[in-house]
């Protein structure tokens, strides 16, 4: 739910975030003082080490070596043999393979030149939230799929970087520099606000941001149109809990908001499940639109799926194979199943 707007499963989306008082096990957002601060700072700091963990063990499992750009140009890798033409150098005629037939070759390496990838996980209050269907909050998740996607372009030769907070670098120990800056800064406005910050990346650089995505679609827009720029890619993981999918609630249920401190009870919440679904839906198409508009990659990823799958879909988009693939992690089928009754007012 947006801190500045109603809470109403009609005009927000943000209002799935909130989850019935008896049912809430997310912290407590708390920007108030400064031993909350230093509460939140030590919550991460505990979580960290493990998040890390999990991180590379699911980069090992999607894992898939130095991968080069699929064409031919600067590196060290052999690339393939095409026919000379007039225009080539003799030097890079292969007179081993030329000797084998009436025409003359020139072998071709594959392009591995370093990349820099600018990563963004949104860790504000909204993305704490975590209901009944899933054991992981949306931050935790958002954390893993940054530090594994690291993990992975530095084992593919890549410069890695948080956006807005350190510098790139294709350290083999990047993963671990980027978990200590994020401990080192738990309450930085570029973690903790739920827009991705300001700032100018450098020509034919890469974009990885991973949000619940759930603000204002012009606010998104504009903040992710800057970021684009010349010649800069972008891949968007919105990340997504179950129940923010489903509204899997009944009855007379009361809603907190993640952000701002609004409350709200639905008497019949379960009446407004249909309108909800269509305004998340048109929220997601709209953010869909943009990401094809820039050339980017969109992907949504819910909480109670694997951490691989989204992983798996984002390194088949570095790679360029992904073409229009797009893993939604959705299941329409379950949005009335089984649902679960709202705490009372």
């Amino acid at each position: 739910m947006a801190a500045n707007s109603s809470p109403t499963p009609t005009t927000a989306p943000r209002a799935a975030e909130a989850q019935a008082q008896a049912q809430a096990r997310a912290p407590a957002p708390g920007h108030g003082s400064l031993l909350t601060l230093e509460r939140d700072a030590h919550r991460l700091a505990d979580h960290l080490p493990d998040l890390l963990v999990d991180a590379k063990r699911i980069a090992q499992t999607v894992a898939h070596g130095i991968h080069g750009r699929r064409r031919a140009g600067t590196g060290e890798t052999f690339w393939q043999f095409r026919p000379y033409q007039v225009p080539d150098s003799a030097q890079l005629i292969d007179w081993r393979r030329s000797a084998s037939s009436d025409h003359l070759f020139v072998r071709e390496r594959e392009w591995e030149a370093a990349h820099t990838m600018w990563i963004w996980p949104d860790l504000s209050p909204s993305m704490r939230f975590q209901s009944h269907l899933s054991k992981t909050p949306k931050s935790h998740r958002a954390l893993v799929l940054a530090l594994a996607a690291a993990e992975m372009l530095v084992r593919g030769g890549e410069r890695v970087a948080l956006l807005g907070l350190t510098t790139p670098t294709a350290s083999r120990k990047a993963t671990t520099r980027m978990a200590e800056a994020i401990a080192a800064n738990p309450g930085s406005d570029v973690l903790t606000h739920s827009l991705p910050p300001r700032a100018r990346i450098a020509r034919f650089s890469g974009v990885l941001l991973i949000s619940d995505f759930l603000d204002p679609l012009p606010e998104l827009e504009s903040r992710i149109t800057a970021l684009a720029g010349e010649g800069v890619t972008g891949h968007i993981v919105q990340v997504l809990d179950p129940a923010e999918e489903t509204l899997p609630y009944d009855g007379r249920t009361e809603f907190h908001a993640s952000e701002g401190g609004e409350r709200w009870v639905a008497d019949r919440v379960e009446s407004l499940r249909p309108q909800y679904l269509a305004r998340l839906k048109a929220h997601r198409d709209g953010l869909a639109d943009i990401a094809k508009r820039l050339g980017w990659t969109f992907l949504v990823h819910r909480t109670d799926r694997s951490p691989a799958e989204p992983l798996l879909a984002l390194v088949m988009a570095l790679q360029g194979a992904a073409g229009h693939y797009r893993w939604t992690g959705i299941e329409p089928h379950t949005a009335g199943a089984t649902p679960a009754k709202g705490g009372a007012a």
